[in-house]
């Protein structure tokens, strides 16, 4: 599948937010799709190049998306690609870094999924438009928001039972969901990405929820890139990645 990308990464971070914004308008917070039969993970392990502030700052991107039959959530392809970025790490811009390389590793799929799951913020995002919405957007992709953390806004603790969830509200305005995936955990928080509604972003999210606390598509990209950060590391160098099939 291809992203439609109509600005460069090689940006200021003052002009990475002005493309956020700018980018925002084309956002679709309507579900706009019907039946989904596959459903993408998608998540990004980062390492340094070196000690120093400099190389800290230049990074190896080891992207991961692996492509799900949907709803028995049995896997049917995995894709890679390792990119060295030079965008900073700033809070609120992290697909100027990230976004490349994931392009790249979506560019690999030989099937198009029907849905999106980023181990990131969607509009839960100080401008609404995080890097579940930007890569949505770009690939024309319904897609959800899946973040292990807060990065804005306040809630109250939903119950303690797997489906209870709470909004996640900042300037007054509901940005997304703080889901319970499983009892006695903590919850995590969903938001929607493009062409999803907040309701139908919570439902796909506990669908795609096997009993562990991240659904099923972001635990294993993020289990899926750390191998293949730790495989370059055993190497001593970037690995290029094959495509694998089941």
């Amino acid at each position: 599948m291809q992203a439609r990308v109509p600005h460069r990464w090689d940006v200021s971070p003052k002009q990475a937010a002005e493309i956020q914004l700018a980018l925002r308008p084309q956002l679709k917070k309507q579900r706009d799709f019907s039946e989904v039969r596959t459903v993408a993970g998608a998540d990004i392990a980062l390492s340094s190049l070196g000690p120093d502030r400099r190389a800290q700052r230049e990074a190896v991107a080891y992207a991961g998306v692996i492509l799900y039959r949907f709803p028995d959530l049995v896997e049917l392809e995995r894709q890679s690609a390792v990119r060295q970025v030079s965008f900073p790490y700033v809070p609120g811009l992290l697909v100027f870094r990230e976004g490349p390389a994931l392009l790249e590793a979506f560019a690999k799929l030989r099937t198009p999924p029907g849905l999106l799951l980023f181990d990131a913020h969607g509009y839960s995002h100080p401008r609404r438009f995080g890097l579940a919405c930007h890569l949505s957007v770009v690939l024309d992709t319904p897609g959800i928001g899946v973040a292990k953390s807060l990065l804005i806004g306040r809630y109250q603790e939903p119950e303690d039972r797997v489906g209870a969830w709470t909004p996640l509200v900042d300037a007054e305005e509901t940005v997304g969901a703080v889901l319970r995936t499983r009892a006695h955990v903590q919850p995590i928080f969903i938001s929607i990405g493009h062409r999803v509604d907040l309701l139908t972003a919570v439902e796909f999210t506990l669908a795609c929820t096997d009993g562990y606390r991240i659904p099923k598509p972001t635990r294993e990209a993020d289990h899926f890139v750390e191998q293949l950060k730790r495989r370059a590391a055993s190497a001593g160098t970037a690995w290029a990645p094959q495509t694998t099939l089941f």
